[in-house]
């Protein structure tokens, strides 16, 4: 069984909000769901599955996302950027202190995926002799269950390219990630970014032999690939000195006369989606919070000098002396022109209507799918990418397909990290809903999930109006409570025919939420 998740974006806690820490207590439970039901053969007989396989794919840690990156610090490098020499000293010091810093801010989180591999979490029940499953629960002693070995591998994406840089100093950076995180991948080689590199021998074979074909998906966004991956890219550029230099800009500037709640709220614009409704979101978070006119005039300064210094830095002039690259800035140095009035209310009323006109769409890679090689040679079913936040399941083509008829589909692992979207009823009201969301794809080999060959799903948590919990606190009482109604509805046809559902180890998130998670066992 073939796991894929992407773009947690795990950050050192400089920048936005992060993955809600009972994210992956959900996904821990799912997964031990996972593993009984792929246990269930073709024939009808109960066969434990031995392995199970999940691929981290791409922008699980967040290197860009990090104020370090503008905040020089002692041992870390000052005026270091990702477009500067990767093998110098200074760049190697920054990217080993934003890298310690994610491992600290999302300690729990590692230590939880970590205990997939190194304990007996992973448990499903043993088989009798007839193909039958012994009758336990989660609770029950782990020597009467059987183990299922989990292996995971990361892969790269644009928030975390750096990690594919060869040079041997960024070794021991990987032997951190690896020892947290429980990687089985060689921090001696690249974390690999496309399937066919030669650090990616493992992962390739995995999608062989569950007919998958799996990369990031950043490759086919301009702005954050341009050709390579151990180079970095426009994109970089905009991230750090745009939008997590506006926060820090209107901080330093505007301190005392902007509340806390404020530049709290600046931290998560790279969390608004669609992101032309960014200038909708600051100017509705300026009127909540601080709704003097003034103050939208002195944002706006703040913003329009961020834009203008943004176009003399040399790594973005550089973009309009390449043919390559020129399209793409022409079009960036249009929208920063356009931006220099975005906070008017009038511009704001605009966006609204736009976006209301437009139904706020998103753009799907599934056109992108069709041309890998994979997928034109037959060699892949199922083709997987990332990258867009936008979870997706696209049929593409059924048809014979040897050894037999098939369907083949593509997906978006979409996000776990928190979104804010703009609410739909009266936009021209500037409303925004925010919520953490968490997607998952699982894919079976073989005669494994009956002959099914694939299972994803997709959850949303609202946003607490607590104030934020105490480390300590997470590990009992900060649970999610994931929408998950298909969950529901599955428990309901499973009791209606009499079939049994287990209790797991722990109160489920579900439950609070006045729903039973459905389980296999």
């Amino acid at each position: 069984m073939l796991v894929i998740i992407s773009d947690i974006h795990l950050t050192d806690g400089s920048s936005g909000e992060t993955v809600h820490q009972g994210t992956l207590r959900v996904f821990r439970e799912r997964l031990r769901s996972l593993a009984y039901a792929a246990s269930w053969r073709v024939d009808g007989r109960y066969r434990p599955i031995e392995t199970l396989d999940i691929v981290l794919l791409g922008d699980v840690l967040d290197v860009l996302r990090s104020s370090r990156w503008i905040h020089g610090e002692e041992g870390s490098g000052s005026q270091v950027r990702p477009w500067d020499d990767p093998q110098s000293q200074p760049f190697i010091d920054k990217v080993s202190a934003i890298t310690n810093g994610i491992l600290r801010k999302n300690a729990i989180f590692f230590a939880l995926l970590r205990e997939l591999r190194e304990t007996s979490i992973a448990t499903i029940p043993p088989a009798t002799a007839d193909g039958r499953p012994v009758r336990t629960n989660s609770d029950s002693p782990h020597a009467s269950r059987v183990p299922v070995r989990v292996r995971i591998h990361y892969m790269t994406g644009n928030h975390d390219w750096i990690y594919h840089l060869p040079h041997s100093p960024y070794h021991a950076v990987r032997r951190q990630i690896t020892a947290a995180l429980g990687l089985e991948n060689d921090p001696n080689q690249p974390f690999p970014h496309d399937p066919a590199e030669e650090s990616a021998a493992g992962i390739r074979q995995i999608f062989e032999e569950h007919r998958v074909f799996a990369r990031h998906g950043d490759i086919y966004d301009p702005f954050n690939f341009e050709g390579s991956r151990d180079a970095s890219s426009l994109g970089d550029a905009i991230v750090i000195d745009l939008v997590s230099s506006f926060a820090v800009q209107v901080k330093r500037q505007l301190g005392k006369s902007l509340p806390p709640e404020c530049f709290s709220g600046l931290k998560e614009i790279d969390n608004v989606r669609p992101l032309v409704m960014v200038p909708v979101w600051v100017s509705s978070l300026l009127r909540r919070t601080c709704p003097e006119a003034r103050l939208y005039r002195q944002v706006q300064e703040v913003w329009n000098d961020l834009a203008s210094d943004f176009m003399k830095i040399p790594f973005v002039r550089q973009h309009f002396s390449s043919w390559g690259t020129f399209k793409n800035a022409e079009k960036l140095k249009w929208a920063l022109r356009f931006s220099r009035e975005i906070l008017n209310p009038v511009s704001s009323r605009f966006i609204c209507w736009a976006a209301d006109r437009i139904g706020n769409r998103k753009s799907s890679y599934y056109p992108f799918a069709l041309r890998e090689e994979a997928f034109r040679t037959g060699k892949a079913l199922f083709i997987a990418y990332g990258h867009t936040h936008h979870h997706e399941m696209v049929p593409l083509t059924s048809g014979w397909l040897p050894p037999d008829f098939s369907s083949r589909l593509y997906f978006n692992s979409g996000t776990w990290r928190p979104l804010h979207e703009p609410a739909r009823f009266k936009v021209s009201r500037e409303d925004f809903v925010g919520f953490h969301t968490m997607t998952y794809l699982a894919f079976f080999k073989g005669d494994e999930r009956n002959g099914r060959t694939f299972e994803c799903w997709s959850g949303g948590l609202a946003k607490s109006i607590l104030p934020a919990a105490s480390p300590a606190s997470w590990q009992e009482e900060d649970e999610p409570k994931l929408c998950e109604s298909t969950l529901c509805d599955s428990t309901n046809e499973a009791r209606s025919k009499g079939e049994k559902t287990s209790r797991l180890s722990h109160p489920s998130p579900l439950s609070h939420a006045g729903m039973v998670p459905f389980t296999h066992e």
